[in-house]
């Protein structure tokens, strides 16, 4: 199983804290990037190790249970693997390996047997009460096998009620073993940059009553849910998205949600409504249309948030005000994945989650913890040139190079610049590249293999590829070779590179982007979806 690095390291991370007893980890990683392929991985290496161990994967949904399970047998065709889910109907008990819901096994340990590892996708939704489904479940694993080890995945380590999932009393998890950033991800090419536009409409909710700390549901919609709103919203959700593929809008209740759906359709894009009270079938049906692009919108009351894997959703309209970090991050994410004809996401903010929760790249599970109980407080600002929101702590907009005024954190242009781009990112991201063609020769300085792509925008960018020298060098260049299709036999000249050159295969798109003054990372897309990132030093103006 080829991990990523940051997978890799994410598992590598987790082993460490088992052999230092350091307790239940907690591994963190932003929406898209691969929990599914991460949590496979490290079943197959834990049986491995360990052939006689059982292990069981808990989560919420049947779409997240039938997503792990479906990952795990793709790689592991003849792994052990059962599902014991009354949603999937399907209660197998003997397997080594179980992918569960929680809420068909938590009272029923007798059937299901003892484990030694309990994998907990989407752990957030764990609550710190332990006579939950969870608490019980957990509990009554560890009194059969007090060595229990549980680990739990997610994108978001935090929750509104009680803060972060490794703190206080009453925590399931000891400590976070590793937290993948959405910024690095995004800038190795890995997630699909993020770009937020502003909207002329905004939801107020200054009078809304809140419990729990977050809004108060039916207050909520009542607040948001107004004809005049919602109509003008999504005129320039259609505008903004005449030429995006997929979108989804989060609303604030089911009445909402179908006042937003009419609305799109009125506006002539195919739309429907998800929502908790949906049927399986019918939901099963919607899903389906909406990833074959036979739908442009769906419009959803809570249960796309979490665990709705559509790579090629584009634009994300946020409807619901809340003051959860979490449900923000989750919202959000739902538009990370990459996919092939996809340069990037676009986030239209009317709810000022961005001002109110900061920059989704800078969001950590110290900085959302830190929120809960601070009303009112602003995590962005906007740009005194531009508009755009930057985080508090930014000292200059990189989308226009304007010192921010420190005294005036409204901006003197902000109001006129109401139709610029509000980042959700809070630093600039490079964009993939089309590539026209390429064009391959010896560069007649350093001996190397000279690659020059040439984009759709007519602009080139050239690659030296150091396949005689020794090293480093060689060693780059042959992992380069490789990646681009060409055999394990990989040319000793470039002599014999240039006659060998039917061998590779031309990527359809690249992203480049600075690693400090000295190196950079040129990230390759391939037509069937596939990225190969290659950090590489500079060579003078060129890599």
């Amino acid at each position: 199983m080829d991990l990523r690095p940051y997978q890799r390291a994410s598992l590598d991370a987790l082993y460490a804290s088992w052999r230092d007893e350091t307790g239940d980890g907690l591994i963190v990683l932003p929406t898209g990037a691969g929990k599914a392929f991460v949590i496979a991985a490290l079943v197959r290496e834990v049986i491995a190790e360990r052939p006689e161990a059982r292990i069981a994967i808990v989560t919420h949904t049947r779409e997240l249970i039938a997503q792990n399970h479906r990952e795990l047998m793709t790689y592991w065709p003849d792994a052990p693997a059962g599902i014991y889910s009354a949603g999937l109907n399907r209660r197998e008990t003997a397997t080594q390996i179980l992918f569960c819901g929680i809420q068909s096994v938590w009272n029923r340990l007798d059937a299901i047997g003892a484990f030694d590892v309990v994998v907990v996708d989407e752990a957030h939704l764990i609550p710190r009460d332990a006579e939950t489904r969870y608490g019980r479940f957990l509990s009554g694993l560890r009194a059969a096998r007090p060595d229990l080890r549980v680990v739990g995945l997610t994108a978001t380590p935090y929750r509104l009620d009680s803060g972060r999932l490794d703190v206080g009393e009453g925590r399931l998890f000891e400590r976070i073993v590793y937290e993948a950033n959405v910024g690095d991800l995004i800038h190795q090419g890995y997630l699909a940059p993020l770009i937020c536009k502003a909207t002329a409409t905004a939801l107020d909710v200054s009078g809304v009553a809140k419990r729990g700390g977050d809004y108060i549901p039916s207050a909520l919609e009542a607040a948001v849910n107004q004809d005049w709103i919602t109509r003008a919203a999504v005129e320039e959700m259609a505008g903004f998205g005449r030429d995006r593929r997929a979108w989804l809008a989060f609303c604030a209740g089911i009445a909402h949600a179908e006042a937003v759906r009419d609305a799109v359709r009125a506006e002539g894009f195919s739309c429907e409504m998800v929502t908790g009270e949906t049927g399986k079938r019918q939901r099963d049906r919607i899903v389906r249309d909406f990833t074959a692009g036979r739908l442009r919108c769906l419009t959803s009351v809570g249960v796309l948030s979490t665990g709705f894997n559509v790579p090629r959703v584009d634009l994300i309209a946020l409807l619901r005000p809340t003051q959860s970090t979490g449900l923000y991050v989750q919202q959000v994410g739902r538009a990370l994945r990459t996919a092939p004809g996809k340069s990037d996401a676009l986030i239209l903010d009317y709810a000022g989650l961005v001002r109110m929760h900061g920059p989704v790249d800078i969001v950590t599970a110290r900085s959302a913890a830190a929120i809960k109980g601070r009303e009112g407080e602003v995590r962005a600002k906007p740009c005194p040139g531009c508009g755009a929101l930057i985080a508090l702590n930014a000292s200059t907009c990189e989308a226009c190079w304007v010192e921010p005024d420190e005294t005036d954190e409204d901006g003197p242009g902000h109001e006129a610049a109401a139709d610029d781009e509000h980042p959700i990112l809070s630093r600039t991201v490079p964009v993939w590249q089309g590539i026209s063609r390429w064009r391959l020769g010896r560069h007649a300085a350093s001996g190397s293999l000279d690659v020059e792509f040439r984009t759709e925008d007519g602009s080139s960018h050239r690659v030296r590829i150091a396949l005689e020298q020794a090293g480093y060098g060689r060693e780059k260049a042959v992992q380069w070779w490789r990646q681009l299709g060409g055999g394990r036999d990989v040319p000793m000249t470039v002599v014999e590179a240039l006659a060998r050159t039917e061998e590779l295969t031309r990527p359809a798109a690249i992203l480049v982007r600075a690693n400090g003054r000295f190196s950079e990372s040129v990230s390759y897309r391939f037509a069937d979806g596939r990225t190969f990132v290659d950090t590489r030093r500079l060579a003078g103006a060129d890599a």
